[in-house]
């Protein structure tokens, strides 16, 4: 199957009033379980590499390569993103590797700085065929300026969307990164008037810590790509330690991890039927069916 577009997959869920799916890798197992999990769902998907996850890695090129090369053998339509780029130098690596969108993340700078960083590289990006989506207004769980209780103001959004070209916005709604629990209350009156105001989709960072009536809500509410990253590492890490737990001997980490992977294939299933909105209460799908299906 082509690489699908995140331009294009956004877009189809903007016009229907759905939830698109972004959910953040960090190794192959996640890659696959994303596609796999996708796939069962019948769905499609983003599946992004931030540049913490590029970090880890060493450079962007085999870990993109893999991204790529898994979404294109896909069942379903996958498009790949980079995420969280705060270098346009990173950002021309993934263009030139075939990345279909990117985030290019000048937050920290003061609003006239952000509004041309980010310009300069929706230029380059729309030049090269490739969606851009970049962030205004703090979201919390990091350091520095991405302050817990940050919101994002609509006129100022309207204002930086038209100053700088974006495809997408990401914005401050109540949500924060790297959340372990969820329970964030999100302000969907804000969404709502975001989406008033601001004429490209909008993106829901930090979602992981959104339980799942919030994320139904949100989208509800106007909230269109939804990005999740730590949800899936929870479910990553207890079911690959369950795994080893239950069999120390073991020291084949196909084993541990295959049981991480699986897991993760489950999660990204039932939150892309929550995204859909036919789902509010927490879908009970199982290993064996997304495997089997």
């Amino acid at each position: 199957m082509p690489l699908a577009g995140t331009g294009e997959i956004v877009g189809a869920a903007a016009a229907a009033r759905y939830g698109c799916g972004a959910f953040n890798a960090i190794q192959l197992e996640h890659i696959s379980a994303i596609v796999d999990g996708a796939a069962a769902a019948r769905t499609p998907v983003i599946l992004q590499l931030s540049q913490n996850a590029v970090k880890y890695h060493g450079s962007l090129a085999p870990v993109g390569a893999a991204a790529l090369a898994a979404a294109r053998e896909a069942g379903t339509p996958v498009a790949v993103h980079l995420d969280h780029a705060e270098s346009a130098d990173l950002v021309r690596e993934a263009v030139s590797l075939g990345f279909g969108s990117v985030m290019f993340d000048a937050s920290k700078l003061d609003y006239t700085d952000n509004v041309r960083a980010t310009r300069e590289v929706a230029a380059y990006c729309h030049d090269h065929g490739v969606w851009v989506e970049a962030e205004l207004g703090e979201v919390g769980g990091k350091d520095g300026v991405h302050a817990p209780g940050a919101r994002t103001d609509p006129d100022e959004a309207a204002e930086f969307v038209a100053s700088t070209g974006i495809d997408a916005l990401a914005v401050a709604v109540g949500s924060s990164h790297a959340m372990l629990t969820r329970d964030a209350a999100l302000d969907f009156e804000l969404i709502a008037r975001l989406r008033e105001r601001v004429p490209v989709p909008l993106v829901l960072h930090g979602s992981s810590g959104v339980p799942d009536d919030g994320l139904a809500e949100a989208v509800r509410a106007g909230m269109t790509k939804i990005n999740i990253a730590t949800q899936l590492n929870k479910v990553f890490t207890a079911a690959a330690a369950e795994d080893w737990r239950a069999h120390p001997e073991r020291v084949d980490p196909r084993k541990y991890l295959g049981a991480g992977r699986a897991a993760v294939a489950v999660e990204v299933r039932r939150l892309l039927e929550v995204l859909k909105l036919d789902h509010v209460e927490p879908v009970k799908v199982t290993i064996e069916q997304t495997l089997r299906d």
